[in-house]
């Protein structure tokens, strides 16, 4: 079962990897929407994909911040 600090452990690592694809973008502002979508995407069965899931749906998100 993931725990508390699983969870922050795959936010940190998505936030990261957003900032390197949005560095005009305020870290504030990427850990805010990855920390959102995961939080929609936590009680999925499947945790497995988690990372990927909630990387995927915050670049989606942050792509059209960027572009509006």
């Amino acid at each position: 079962m993931t725990t508390d600090i699983d969870d922050e452990e795959t936010i940190r690592q998505v936030v990261e990897r957003l900032e390197e694809k949005f560095p005009d973008v305020p870290r504030a502002e990427i850990e805010e929407v990855a920390r959102a979508e995961f939080a929609a995407l936590s009680d999925r069965p499947v945790r497995e994909f988690l990372t990927i899931l909630t990387e995927r749906a915050a670049k989606k998100r942050l792509k059209k911040s960027v572009h509006t």
